[in-house]
């Protein structure tokens, strides 16, 4: 191979501890990629169902390592893959996650057991499927929900016990709603509502604990009030 220029020490070689290399070998000899799908080393399998016929490696869906398996999900056809759903392995299954279509399988997949899985999920959905993840027990996750959500359901995360989900609100909320923020226990949700709350309810910031917080409520109230003076040079 190194005399007909397939492979080169340190750089393409199928004979590699390093996946780059490895990979780099069957990127540039990908007809050679079917000859390594039953490599005993998992990474050349990993790497060879990258590029090796989509006919040939429908027999690695029940490979041992999840790292081939996620390889072959991402190259079988959706029909072929539905049995992943229950695979053992999360990496597994957040590779089905971002195959899947838009439908029944992929709206499932909100069940998962693994966090990751399931954001991944509520990212590709539209956001009229979104409610189905809206008391999800990851903040993250109720945060992308809240990100992306229609705005009727916005109230309902309003009072979420996590703050970075109630900013996710107080930055969509309409402003005429933002007033229920007011005596929010994070400064970051009173700051965040206060600079887009309606002005006729900015009276109820007036009062906070946090002089930003009042400041910013002051400025709104009378934008053209003085300013200071800058100092003289």
């Amino acid at each position: 191979m190194r005399s007909q220029g397939l492979c080169a020490k340190g750089r393409a070689c199928i004979r590699d501890r390093r996946v780059r290399r490895i990979d780099s070998f069957l990127s540039e000899n990908i007809p050679l990629a079917d000859e390594y799908l039953d490599h005993p080393y998992f990474e050349v399998r990993a790497v060879a169902a990258r590029y090796a016929s989509v006919f040939k490696i429908a027999a690695l869906l029940n490979d041992p390592d999840p790292e081939v398996r996620a390889a072959v999900a991402l190259r079988l056809p959706e029909t072929r893959i539905g049995q992943l759903a229950s695979d053992p392995e999360p990496r597994v299954r957040l590779a089905l996650a971002g195959r899947l279509q838009v439908g029944p399988a992929l709206v499932a997949m909100l069940g998962d057991t693994d966090c990751y899985v399931r954001l991944a999920v509520v990212r590709r959905l539209p956001p009229d499927i979104l409610p189905l993840a809206i008391d999800d027990e990851d903040a993250e996750i109720r945060g992308w929900v809240a990100r992306r959500i229609a705005e009727s359901y916005l109230p309902k995360l309003a009072f979420d016990t996590d703050a970075s989900v109630r900013r996710e609100v107080a930055e969509r909320l309409s402003p005429e709603s933002l007033s229920i923020f007011a005596r929010d226990s994070d400064l970051l949700v009173r700051f965040t509502a206060v600079e887009r709350v309606a002005v006729a309810d900015l009276a109820y910031f007036l009062d906070d604990a946090d002089e930003m917080v009042r400041e910013t409520a002051r400025r709104r109230l009378n934008p053209s009030g003085p300013t200071e003076k800058k100092d003289q040079v």
